[in-house]
């Protein structure tokens, strides 16, 4: 016996609602109620249990997306489930997609290495505050820096404090000497070795990350895995991501060829060289990177978030390795997964056309303006009128509110995110701020650093 559920509406939806259900073909069967108010997207919890006097025999209650209140409590007192569709009628077909295969982003299998890239110069405080930034972001590792002919005298107070805080901390050098004292400190990892320096793993219990002794010389790299592997230790393989036009493609060769070789291998690939040094925005090399590290099971990467453009670098690896992961563990491509990686665009920007638009706008009966927007650009309308433009001072003198500060201020609020979605391609929605994906999220460390006493192992939280 199919699922039968109840479509809670307004009027001026309820016409639009039906069409759509009907184009659906639904595999439920469906009644909808228009619950006596014009604009569904007032409807609220509290209203609905005044005036739902009938659930018609329904197994579950679907609401407007931007309905307000306490859906659960309704829940209860119905004895049905309550619960928010999409908040634009043209996202039903897709909601309901969704709904039958939601996507799990709780796991994933590469661990990210965040680095402190100039910790010689910062304080123990100040890594210790990157450090909560980059774990609160997704970081699994604690990447800490060296510099080149920099003196690093409180290196083992760092490591010290940052494992006392419960990291996982790796030491990142080309010097032996830096490597050494970190292994010696308690680091977990050593960036990097290869086959003239692999005697530091026999010095210290730290895990080694193995490099080829220059880039494309992998038979150097052949050597280190071999000697590694004669040992019975743990380590991890970077063949090495060079920047673009500086051997890009074929270090992606090259990584290909190290797991062709050794599939079962750890290995890492350094996805900072390509974010650092690419001007364009990072979401989508981390996507694309994190998706080479899928299908090549590398499961451990190199972040950073030097540059000012790579300022979300962490988090938005943190969201690719979720999507990789789904994707690859259901056997599909990694779309309509999350749309936590589009900033720019959306899968649908304009779900409704200009002619829908101005259907919508016949039955306004009241003053206050609606803006939506379409592929022909910005429309604003109420009962006075219909106005398009693409650019919006082309319409403030139809408005006719140059007498009211307050409501010209609101409507050129409303009518400048109108026409950055318009010349983006991204979802309007009048009232809403626009959604920039990753690209807007802002983590700043909950730990108060003035509760620190810097001292290395001495370290303690008042």
């Amino acid at each position: 016996m199919s699922e039968h559920i109840l479509f809670l509406t307004g009027r001026l939806a309820e016409k639009q609602l039906h069409a759509i259900l009907g184009k659906m073909q639904p595999a439920f069967t469906y009644t909808v109620h228009e619950l006596g108010l014009k604009v569904a997207a007032l409807m609220t919890a509290d209203m609905i249990a005044r005036r739902l006097t009938d659930t018609f025999g329904a197994d579950r209650i679907l609401v407007p997306g931007r309905c307000r209140g306490d859906l659960d409590t309704l829940s209860k007192n119905l004895g049905i489930p309550v619960e928010r569709g999409p908040e634009e009628l043209k996202d039903l077909p897709q909601f309901f997609g969704q709904a039958a295969h939601k996507i799990d982003l709780g796991r994933y299998s590469v661990k990210i290495f965040a680095e402190i890239t100039d910790a010689p110069n910062i304080t123990v405080e100040e890594v210790v505050r990157r450090a909560y930034y980059y774990k609160q972001n997704g970081a699994d590792v604690i990447d800490i820096g060296c510099l080149p002919s920099t003196d690093f005298p409180h290196m083992e107070d760092i490591i010290g404090t940052l494992k006392q805080e419960g990291f996982t901390v790796s030491i990142d050098s080309l010097e032996n000497d830096d490597l050494l004292r970190g292994g010696k400190a308690g680091a977990d990892y050593l960036l990097s070795l290869h086959e003239s320096s692999l005697w530091i793993a026999d010095e210290v219990e730290s895990t080694p990350i193995l490099i080829p002794k220059k880039h494309e010389d992998l038979a150097s790299l052949d050597r280190a895995i071999q000697g590694m592997q004669a040992k019975n230790r743990a380590f991890i393989v970077d063949p090495i991501l060079d920047p673009l036009h500086f051997g890009f493609t074929a270090s992606i060769v090259r990584y290909h060829e190290v797991r062709k070789n050794y599939p079962d291998i750890e290995m890492m690939l350094g996805v900072g060289n390509i974010t650092e040094l690419t001007h364009a925005d990072t979401m989508g090399m981390n996507a694309l990177l994190l998706g080479i590290c899928s299908e090549l099971n590398i499961n451990s990467i190199l972040a950073t978030e030097v540059s000012k453009h790579a300022c979300r670098a962490v988090k938005e690896a943190d969201l690719a390795r979720r999507i990789m992961f789904a994707a690859k563990e259901h056997n599909m491509l990694p779309k309509h997964i999350d749309p936590g990686l589009m900033a720019l665009h959306e899968i649908s920007p304009f779900p409704y056309q200009l002619e829908e638009i101005k259907e919508l706008a016949s039955q306004i009966r009241d003053p206050s303006f609606r803006i939506q927007i379409s592929a022909e650009g910005l429309h604003i309308f109420n009962r006075d009128g219909f106005h398009s433009a693409t650019d919006p001072f082309d319409l403030y003198p139809k408005l006719q509110v140059e007498n009211d500060g307050g409501h010209a201020f609101y409507l050129g609020v409303e009518l400048a995110r109108a026409e950055i979605a318009w010349l983006l391609g991204k979802r309007f929605t009048q009232d809403q701020s626009l959604t920039w994906g990753c690209a807007a999220n802002t983590t700043e460390p909950t730990v108060d650093l003035h509760t620190f006493k810097p001292a290395g192992t001495t370290l303690q939280k008042k």
